[in-house]
């Protein structure tokens, strides 16, 4: 691409609607605009939409005499360029954030939790009952009734340590029963 200066006599066959001058103009800037949003923009679309609609704000300003450097013209081109693109990126964004705000996603809800958790306590239920007494027992007191673990080792006549012993086997046995009856055992125990 040749470069080109412009002068007055540009503006004034272009504002006047000269064919060649148009087809320059058009031609002209519509490649450096190409090649200036090509980088900024993915989609060939949009920057066909806004390279169109700079070159007719140009073109509009030009007829109403709005150009007042001449020599300038290239310049006056690359920041309509801008500001349109500026224009099209708000009114994107305006219009994720209206679609956003229309209608919020509320990810708190989850209706298949209680059904998930009655299931669930059924399979715990279950499984427990297989248990030896003891076994059942501690884990019943220790995670279903919340029991304090100092409260289990009175109730035990065991010491802390000893009382990981046994809750660590019973967590195992439920965790054996539960693997083989359900599949993976998960973060049920």
């Amino acid at each position: 691409m040749q470069f080109h200066s412009f002068d007055e006599d540009y503006l004034q066959r272009l504002a006047s609607g000269d064919a060649a001058i148009e087809r320059h103009f058009s031609l002209y800037f519509g490649d450096l605009l190409s090649l200036k949003l090509r980088v900024r923009i993915r989609s060939a679309q949009l920057i066909e939409d806004i390279r169109q609609e700079t070159l007719m704000r140009v073109l509009q300003i030009v007829r109403r005499g709005g150009v007042e450097h001449p020599e300038r013209f290239g310049a006056f081109v690359s920041a309509v360029c801008n500001n349109v693109l500026m224009e099209q990126v708000r009114a994107e964004s305006r219009h994720e954030r209206s679609e956003a705000e229309a209608e919020p996603i509320d990810e708190t809800i989850n209706l298949d939790a209680p059904l998930i958790s009655q299931q669930r306590m059924r399979q715990v239920e279950s499984v427990l009952a297989d248990l030896p007494p003891k076994d059942c027992n501690l884990l019943r007191l220790l995670f279903l009734e919340d029991r304090d673990r100092l409260e289990l080792c009175k109730q035990y006549g065991v010491t802390e340590d000893y009382l990981r012993v046994l809750l660590h086997r019973a967590k195992s046995r439920f965790r054996s029963i539960y693997s083989a009856r359900y599949g993976a055992a998960g973060s049920v125990v």
